[in-house]
């Protein structure tokens, strides 16, 4: 069973997107899987290829400022990570609308990603109930509280921001799962983390479980723990990401 990877644009998107060969030129479940922060859409082939063996079209783009895009827009790390995050959320909808204009797909939209994807996939929840079913690895519902963390981190660092900061990312508070939480509407979400994990610590994702799991918005949160982990991805988690997804099929 072999899988199809082709590297293509879609407008400005530089994106693999990976399907099983019998299957190419057939309408399928479509997965938009996001990697991480200063990593690329080849890193993420791995999942990307496990996923399509379950029977789903995969698009793996890069982030805005990644990969094939790859600019610096700040001296201040935190400014182009939003950013990226932000044209990934910009940008959603223009893959969708190319698969559906082209007859790749059944209309059943899913989403993933692992760090900066995970964060992505998160507040993308907040504003498209058309998507059926979603993986977060390593990710952070709570976006508006992630980046006040990561003020208080660089002020200790003597990186300065300027006052208007906070209001340039007003827009965080619209796509912030944690603060919308009812927004999941039932949808099926599964999270991994790692218990150990430095860059996204884990506890804030517990408190998002804890709060909504036993909601009926909430119901069909899953959420496992890797314990001992770090800030990394083994095959056996990208094994239960795609599993989780085809079962929402």
């Amino acid at each position: 069973m072999a899988n199809k990877v082709v590297k293509k644009q879609i407008h400005t998107i530089p994106v693999l997107e990976v399907v099983r060969d019998e299957l190419a030129g057939e309408r399928l479940p479509l997965v938009i899987f996001y990697h991480g922060w200063q990593i690329n859409k080849e890193l993420v082939l791995t999942q990307g290829r496990k996923l399509a063996a379950k029977g789903f079209r995969v698009c793996l783009p890069d982030a805005p400022n990644h990969g094939e895009r790859k600019q610096t827009l700040s001296p201040i790390p935190s400014v182009t990570f939003w950013n990226s995050i932000q044209g990934n959320l910009f940008e959603f909808e223009t893959l969708c609308e190319h698969y559906e204009k082209e007859g790749l797909t059944n209309g059943r939209v899913y989403v993933g990603g692992l760090s900066m994807g995970g964060i992505t996939t998160c507040a993308l929840l907040t504003h498209y109930p058309e998507i059926k079913a979603a993986v977060c690895l390593m990710g952070e519902p709570a976006i508006v509280d992630y980046c006040n963390r990561g003020i208080e981190r660089a002020r200790a660092f003597n990186v300065d921001f300027p006052q208007s900061y906070v209001d340039l990312m007003s827009w965080q508070e619209k796509f912030d799962l944690s603060l919308r939480p009812e927004l999941l509407a039932g949808r099926p979400i599964y999270f991994w983390h790692g218990t150990e994990d430095p860059k996204i610590p884990i506890d804030s994702v517990k408190r998002f479980v804890a709060v909504n799991q036993g909601k009926e918005y909430g119901k069909n949160i899953v959420f496992e723990i890797g314990e001992g982990k770090k800030h990394l991805v083994h095959t056996d988690t990208m094994d239960a990401a795609a599993n989780f997804l085809a079962a929402q099929k």
